[in-house]
């Protein structure tokens, strides 16, 4: 061709337009045609118009289809050509006024159809069935499975994988799922550039520039890459809520930018204490940026509010009644106030009549995701909705059309004990911060209210600026094996912008000394190194470890999937007992953790199928992130060649290996279900949910993974262990008492430990002197370049202006 092709043919879809003057076919979607005849109603541009697919009648077609009957009447030279391979071609030419259809025949081979016999009552088992069949009847080509949604198709992908791998010597197999709510062409070019990366899940390729992330990867990337080189800006957002894993990233920010010049670190949030993160980052410069948010009024309660949960319902009502147009949300602690709320309003309402309708919508994480998803769709016309939340609406959900805040002033929030190594789930007043986030939630999509059920004087002087950061009332024994492992000796001198009480830390190091993750000198053990290799709570990185020795990995990989999961049980409003029913049939009395394996096994024997799983009131969606969770998990374990090998049927094994990485926390028999912590003394309760609690089996030791305090001190997955086994692999804690055994020979025992370990101690300070020493040495031998922290705007007594700009800011 004397022509290039490119300058002639374009195209155009939504937000990009590949044409130019000299384009004369152009490619484009119904929705840009249907915009172009808003400018030009006759389409005067266009001599010919072929719309393709006819039979799909979406939206836009449709409204095309009446347009374009309007234009041709009009103009006489357009041609209009209506395309399709199973039209009703009869009725669309009489909808154009008896036009002539054209039957075209195609180039397609012969294709036979083969209906099933019986009606078949799961779509997703016959398709897999049907597809193995084809596959190793040895035929030759491609197939292709229709479903009808993303869901059916991840679980008809998996089931094909899983029951080929069963198979000896099958034939080969790519199966590739495909669903899409983007055009493929615009998602493929978007996903190119723009990725993401959560726990268990990363959607990222080698052409990704721009990269969404937890704080939590980026603190494990760093593992890696101390210097995070391959990032040349880190946005840091929601900077107020100070989690464990933002808190240490700060710490290692702080160090990275000190010493990378190049790498630009912007850290933003609506209500932090800004003042207070510049100085930390070496009197950085701040940028206040307007937000677009309509005006709040604020409006505090006259008087304190004995019931809480009493005054939100009178005030919603209030609202509600009012006759003032927009939704409601109203912020409270937990799930059991968040059930009373919305009871008690749909009760009230019921006794008023002709009241306005209201739907009333809880949220918070136990809640099924289908019903969790209701909060977003749009009511009926004439109905409100009010939406009773826990803080997970603070930030983290963004939801149009809400005018009204209720505010109740609490949350509930964990706070851990080290001296009993305990946490403590209680309901307690918001911060100043929480507050004014509260109240941004009703100007996102016009001015609003908030209401809160608190004074103001409360507000001012009762009422903490910030929520206290999570890393001053956790448990850090993740943190302290993750900085061990970047190698930061001294943990008490590291940079944290809140340091943790130092009564946590040396706790924390502690439990990873008993689990053998450091030795006796605070130095990272091989067994430490690898469980960093797991992004898992130190314990259950151990439990993971032991079961390749002790041969039950394959059963253990299962347990520690289905604990890295929110519960996989759910209780109906309504339904609690047929719900509590269905679980104890699954339970087996001497473990929760067993019985979490015995729910994934029955679970695999029904081939992963999503009815089973609402048949017996568990959440589909976290049994096949169970799925996933385990697949990476064995990824892991396959790089640090660690051996899959079952149990079977001795799951004794099983019960050894959980007290392998948990004696520390063991408990005995004192009353009737009653349990006292082995070396605290601390009373500890079955919880009503555990499988050992009303079973009529009640061992004489258990080991369990945490103390929860909330109406009384509850166990949290319990599993029952023999008293010898406590001995065997917990010996720093316990012993035997054997009758032939002297004092005088246990003593001279305990004496040569301590000799032991004071060598140890002297040997490893030896050796931090001399890592000291070079390090000093480096230091003097190093760059001379100033370390002089330089901030835009300050005065400096310089005699005249530099020549050029200061090399970088802060640290």
């Amino acid at each position: 061709m004397g022509w290039h092709l490119s300058s002639y043919v374009g195209y155009a879809i939504r937000f990009e337009d590949c044409t130019s003057e000299k384009t004369i076919i152009k490619y484009m979607t119904d929705g840009i045609l249907l915009r172009e005849s808003l400018r030009e109603s006759d389409l005067d541009h266009y001599s010919a118009v072929i719309m393709d697919e006819a039979h799909e009648r979406s939206l836009n077609t449709d409204v095309l289809f009446g347009l374009l009957r309007e234009v041709v009447s009009r103009r006489s030279d357009l041609k209009l050509i209506v395309t399709s391979a199973t039209m009703d071609s009869d009725k669309f030419a009489a909808f154009f006024g008896n036009v002539p259809i054209f039957h075209i025949p195609g180039r397609t081979f012969p294709v036979d159809i083969l209906f099933s016999k019986t009606p078949q009552e799961d779509y997703v088992e016959a398709a897999v069935k049907q597809a193995l069949q084809i596959h190793l009847s040895g035929m030759v080509g491609d197939i292709l499975i229709f479903m009808p949604g993303q869901e059916d198709i991840e679980v008809t992908s998996d089931q094909i994988v899983e029951r080929l791998e069963e198979l000896e010597n099958a034939p080969a197999l790519a199966v590739l799922p495909i669903y899409s709510q983007l055009p493929s062409d615009l998602q493929a070019k978007i996903f190119q550039k723009v990725g993401y990366a959560i726990r268990f899940e990363d959607c990222t390729s080698e052409k990704t520039i721009i990269k969404y992330m937890t704080d939590g990867i980026l603190l494990r990337e760093s593992l890696r890459e101390s210097d995070l080189d391959h990032y040349s800006a880190v946005i840091m957002d929601e900077a107020h809520e100070r989690s464990l894993n933002t808190d240490v990233l700060f710490g290692l920010l702080r160090e990275v930018v000190s010493r990378r010049s190049d790498l630009k670190l912007i850290v933003t949030s609506a209500t932090m204490d800004s003042d207070k993160f510049a100085a930390f980052f070496g009197n950085v410069p701040i940028f206040h940026i307007p937000g677009r948010t309509f005006p709040v009024d604020i409006l505090f309660s006259k008087t304190p509010q004995e019931d809480y949960v009493e005054a939100a319902v009178k005030q919603a009502l209030q609202i509600h009644l009012s006759g003032m147009v927009g939704d409601i949300l109203i912020f409270m602690p937990g799930q059991e106030d968040i059930e009373v709320t919305s009871d008690q309003i749909v009760e009230r309402l019921e006794e008023l009549e002709n009241a306005p309708a209201l739907a009333v919508l809880p949220i918070y994480s136990q809640l099924p995701s289908d019903l969790q998803a209701k909060i977003f769709q749009k009511a009926p016309d004439g109905v409100r909705k009010c939406i009773v939340a826990t803080n997970i609406a603070e930030t983290s959900l963004t939801v149009d059309g809400i005018m009204f805040v209720v505010d109740s002033g609490y949350c509930k929030l964990k706070v851990f004990n080290p001296r009993i190594g305990m946490d403590a789930l209680q309901v307690y007043p918001i911060s100043q911060a929480n507050a004014n986030q509260r109240a941004g939630r009703a100007g996102r999509t016009g001015p609003g209210q908030c209401y809160r059920l608190y004074t103001q004087s409360a507000f001012k002087n009762e009422m903490l600026t910030t929520t206290i950061p999570e890393i001053q009332r956790t448990n850090l024994a993740n943190v302290v094996l993750l900085l061990k492992s970047l190698g930061v000796q001294d943990l008490l001198l590291f940079h944290f912008m809140d340091p943790p009480p130092e009564d946590n830390m040396l706790n924390s190091m502690y439990q990873l000394w008993i689990l053998g993750a450091l030795d006796n000198t605070g130095a990272l053990t091989p067994t430490g190194r690898l469980m960093v290799e797991f992004p898992l709570d130190p314990a259950l990185s151990k439990m993971l470890i032991v079961s390749c020795d002790m041969g039950c990995s394959a059963d253990i990989l299962i347990i520690v999937s289905m604990l890295s999961v929110p519960t996989i049980f759910y209780r109906p409003k309504g339904r609690e007992e047929e719900s509590d029913q269905v679980r104890e049939k699954f339970a087996v009395p001497e473990s929760d953790h067993l019985t979490y394996l015995n729910v994934y096994l029955q679970w695999k024997n029904n081939n992963y199928s999503s009815i089973w799983c609402n048949e017996h009131f568990i959440h589909t969606k976290a049994m096949r992130k169970v799925r996933e969770v385990r697949a990476q998990l064995k990824d892991i374990m396959v790089q640090q060649k660690m051996n899959l090998i079952s149990c079977g049927s001795d799951w004794d094994v099983i019960r050894k290996c959980i007290c392998a990485a948990y004696f520390h926390q063991a408990a005995k028999l004192k009353g009737i279900g009653e349990y006292v912590n082995v070396r605290t003394g601390m009373p500890c309760h079955l919880h009503p949910t555990s499988s050992l609690f009303g079973m009529g089996y009640t061992p004489d030791y258990i080991t369990y993974h945490e103390l929860v305090m909330t109406t009384k001190e509850y166990m949290q997955c319990v599993t029952a262990v023999d008293g010898e086994w406590l001995a065997e692999l917990g010996p720093m804690f316990y012993s035997i008492k054997h009758a032939g055994k002297s004092r005088q020979e246990n003593r001279r025992r305990a004496k040569e430990e301590i000799s032991n370990m004071e060598e140890e101690m002297s040997l490893a300070e030896q050796q931090l002197r001399a890592r000291r020493e070079e390090q000093e040495k480096r230091n003097t031998l190093g760059s001379s370049r100033s370390v002089k922290i330089c901030t835009p705007g300050r005065r400096e007594d310089v005699p005249m202006t530099p020549k050029r700009t200061p090399a970088r800011f802060g640290l």
